[in-house]
């Protein structure tokens, strides 16, 4: 086991943790912004690095097929490829089966997916997933699982859980480098109590280094959506890091930390500045808006970061209708956004003052602002 983590604070259920890994020790909660072949679209790893991002998600799935795991491995490793001293997370490939599911067919061997490049079949099975990922170098691997939505009922999501308990076993068994790479299992089971429950159990027994919650953010109510990260995170073991996977509104994280969820991840931050969004302590500011046309005040009067020092949002929303650097910017912004979340939060919950950081999140969060808009949907990633 490659892993270390150590808690250093606790409020309830929600805890601040050290997470030490092969390249990097991070401190939890922690977000993971999606860099899916190996790049966080509009920015370097350098800025990356100055706005404190500490894990960065790469896709098994989309590197597979474009450099290759081989390519990457003759040159380094992903690491040294992207020239990311930090650490890094692989998805194992299964969140294709419900992204692509119209290019997917899924079997107990494995995934066929056609593939988007050029058309000719790729099967991805548990062991093909796990040796694609050695190759690739990360920090943390996640085992192959039987993704479904959570919008769907019936028997294929008991079958879909049961497989991916079968599928750990051929994870495990394929994993060759334990000693440098960290494999996580998924808990399955869709909006079944008792299905979620007996995925932890057949996942635990494994003594795996981490654990994470998929199958959530498909569609499903909030309510629901935390009924399931708060089973999930009472049942797991609590010296063991818990990844609540495809969550990147602030409010999700807020929310899932306190119910004693440690990582996550999604695309959210940076698609949503492509299409010209700020996150804000209010909700979200659309740029885009003819408002913002000649507004001289910074994207966000409270932040500390580049952006908002040195550009107004009357610059930013003439970039955003016309020049790719209005994205850039709002990216990095609404990863430094993320960034100082997750600070709060770890040093919130050392410092004992993890309620009062709520309320004012939450405060602020409901103001009435006509150039704000609250978040709703749960995002896929």
């Amino acid at each position: 086991m490659a892993l270390r983590f150590e808690i250093l604070g606790r409020f309830n259920r929600a805890r601040a943790a050290r997470l030490i890994l092969p390249h990097y020790e991070c401190q939890t909660p922690l977000f993971m912004p999606v860099g899916t072949q190996g790049t966080i679209k509009g920015l370097t790893t350098c800025q990356l690095e100055d706005i404190g991002c500490q894990i960065i998600l790469g896709n098994t799935y989309h590197l597979a097929l474009r450099p290759t795991s081989e390519l990457i491995d003759e040159l380094g490793g992903l690491h040294k490829f992207m020239n990311w001293p930090r650490a890094l997370l692989t998805d194992s490939g299964g969140f294709q089966m419900v992204s692509l599911l119209h290019l997917a067919d899924i079997t107990e061997k494995g995934v066929t997916f056609q593939s988007p490049v050029d058309g000719k079949p790729m099967l991805l099975t548990p062991e093909e997933s796990i040796q694609i990922q050695n190759r690739i170098g990360a920090d943390i691997i996640m085992a192959l699982d039987d993704v479904v939505k959570t919008t769907i009922t019936g028997p294929r999501i008991e079958e879909a859980m049961y497989r991916t308990l079968r599928w750990i076993d051929r994870c495990i068994a394929a994993h060759k480098r334990p000693h440098e790479q960290n494999l996580f299992g998924i808990v399955q089971g869709g909006l079944d109590p008792v299905l979620r429950d007996i995925c932890v159990r057949g996942l635990v027994k494994h003594n795996l280094p981490g654990y994470a919650i998929g199958g959530l953010a498909g569609g499903e109510d909030k309510d629901s959506f935390w009924r399931v990260v708060a089973q999930c995170t009472a049942a797991l073991p609590e010296h063991k890091p818990r990844y609540v996977m495809g969550v990147g509104y602030p409010l999700d994280i807020v929310v899932c930390s306190a119910l004693g969820a440690d990582m996550y991840d999604c695309v959210y931050p940076t698609r949503t500045a492509r299409f010209g969004t700020a996150l804000v302590p209010e909700g979200v500011l659309k740029l885009k808006h003819k408002a913002m046309a000649d507004d001289m005040r910074p994207v966000d009067p409270t932040c500390d970061c580049m952006v908002c020092k040195k550009y107004t949002r009357a610059y930013i929303h003439c970039l955003v209708t016309k020049d790719a650097m209005g994205s850039q910017l709002l990216s990095y912004h609404n990863l430094y956004y993320m960034m100082k979340l997750s600070r709060n939060l770890h040093s919130s919950i050392v410092e004992g003052q993890f309620p009062e950081f709520v309320c004012q999140f939450l405060q602020k969060m409901v103001m009435n602002n006509p150039t704000t808009n609250r978040i709703s949907p749960v995002p896929r990633r």
